[in-house]
């Protein structure tokens, strides 16, 4: 198991292939259009991480990353894959479908908790330890250092086999059409927030 790091662009065919892509992102806080996308981190569940920094001032031109992102027959897995479709829109110009959201899925099978969050997820689920010390790190600085590099990997180093077990268990409550729809849907909440309807239910009679 590596972390791959590469600036601006994913290298020429590294993530090629069909299977499943677990996609998280770094920004320099949670309002979109103000904090810059400083890392995009992707795993295909091989045991490798690939991290892509983009600096300040950066144009975000990363065909090859956009190629995979874009790429509408690979399955993208996130945990609250909202955010993450918002950033990727904004600042790469993809929509980055389509969906499966592991804290979607763990709301509608979990609901005998309200600890959604991938740490408890990876503790849970798969029994292992997950460290959210650098969640609020300066992600824009000129060098990442090996904590964060680290923390941002193991973002997406658990989401393969949280898909496969959460799967499971949306299967057996019957829920799974129910969470499929609300991942269909994500994309539009995702353009929802970025026009600027992030808090207003627009289904509200009100």
């Amino acid at each position: 198991m590596a972390v791959h790091f590469h600036e601006e662009d994913l290298p020429d065919g590294v993530l090629a292939g069909s299977g499943a892509i677990a996609v998280d992102t770094e920004t320099m806080g949670l309002v979109t259009p103000r904090d810059r996308l400083c890392v995009v981190q992707l795993s295909d569940g091989s045991g490798d991480e690939h991290l892509v920094r983009f600096g300040p001032g950066s144009s975000y031109d990363a065909p090859n990353l956009k190629a995979v992102l874009g790429d509408p027959s690979r399955l993208k897995l996130y945990h609250f894959a909202r955010f993450d479709l918002a950033a990727l829109q904004h600042y790469l110009g993809v929509m980055a479908a389509p969906v499966f959201c592991t804290k979607i899925a763990s709301r509608l099978t979990r609901t005998y908790t309200d600890r959604h969050g991938l740490k408890n997820l990876v503790e849970e689920l798969l029994g292992e330890s997950l460290s959210k010390q650098q969640q609020s790190s300066d992600w824009g600085g000129p060098v990442l250092s090996e904590a964060q590099r680290d923390y941002a990997a193991s973002d997406v180093r658990f989401l393969h086999r949280l898909q496969a077990e959460l799967a499971v268990r949306l299967e057996r409550e019957g829920r799974m059409h129910l969470a499929q729809a609300c991942f269909d849907f994500l994309p539009a909440r995702a353009q929802l927030d970025l026009a600027g309807w992030p808090e207003a239910d627009i289904f509200a009679h009100a």
